[in-house]
């Protein structure tokens, strides 16, 4: 399988910024702050739990973390211009999933400017034609897309990585493990070459095959994922739900994670419970991530 099939011109790249790269110090890396953070709906009736109500609250959950990376999901256009205008420090990549423009929801990818360089950004659809605009998958309710970003670090080795986000479907139970599987199909197009980060709403929690194909398989890489949070929480233990309908529940699945190949080295990882009497940014709770680039 050729590699500039699933991720186009990046391998044609790779040559040079490998040269760059080892031409570069190998001091230790400093760590990368990692966020994943699905926002909710905007156009939702949330009542008191509406978008105008709570999107300062989103920011200062963002700027309190400090995230390097930010994957989001449930974003749509206006919520987009919002955190762009409240948060010009990042970069932000990201289209919308119905025409592949404005749209529907967006998952974007969002950098710090100044710890990181975004080389080249792309998106692809979660379904049998993930090049086709608005394509809906299997047996997906919606059109689902990933994003994604070569990146280099400005404060590291300059060695690039990518660094990408999902949305998997909430209904369809053959989506999200052929969404999987595209996803680990495109990841090893780049292992062991170019190490990756994902972040992700993933709908389907650790017992499932979805979660088994991207952090047990060890696909033609040879080499699974690592889930930060497992990581450093090895043992499953109960409350670790990131899906709380702003109720503060934690008994729920944990649908949200941070994925690193095996070039990461995690330092900590949590479930971020930030709120304020009673209320809370989102109906997810926001993942959160330390790493460092080995």
């Amino acid at each position: 399988m050729k590699p500039k099939l699933l991720f186009p011109t990046l391998i044609l790249r790779l040559s040079l910024l490998l040269i760059i790269s080892t031409a570069s110090s190998y001091a230790e890396n400093p760590p990368i702050k990692v966020m994943s953070f699905n926002i909710r709906n905007g156009l939702a009736k949330d009542g008191e739990n509406a978008w105008p109500l709570r999107q300062a609250f989103v920011v200062e959950t963002i700027r309190t973390f400090d995230p390097d990376l930010l994957g989001l999901q449930e974003v749509h256009r206006f919520q987009a211009d919002y955190l762009i205008e409240q948060l010009p420090e990042y970069d932000f990549y990201g289209v919308a999933r119905d025409d592949g423009k404005v749209k529907g929801e967006i998952v974007p990818v969002m950098v710090k400017r100044d710890r990181f360089e975004m080389i080249e950004s792309g998106h692809y659809w979660l379904s049998e034609t993930p090049e086709v605009i608005g394509s809906k998958g299997w047996d997906s309710a919606l059109p689902r897309l990933a994003s994604w970003t070569l990146i280099r670090d400005k404060q590291g080795n300059d060695k690039p990585f990518i660094f990408g986000n999902t949305h998997w479907d909430h209904r369809g139970q053959v989506a999200r493990l052929e969404s999987a599987k595209l996803i680990r199909k495109r990841i090893d197009s780049v292992l062991p070459e170019i190490p990756v980060i994902v972040t992700g709403d993933f709908n389907t929690h650790e017992k499932l095959d979805p979660y088994a194909e991207l952090v047990t398989s060890t696909g033609s890489s040879g080499a699974p994922l690592l889930d930060t949070y497992r990581v450093i929480h090895p043992q499953v233990r109960d409350l670790e739900g990131t899906f709380s309908a702003f109720t503060g529940e934690r008994a729920r699945n944990r649908i949200d994670w941070i994925l690193t190949s095996q070039d990461f080295v995690t330092l900590n990882a949590s479930i971020n419970y930030t709120q304020e009497n009673g209320r809370y940014p989102s109906d997810h709770y926001p993942v959160d991530a330390v790493v460092r680039l080995k």
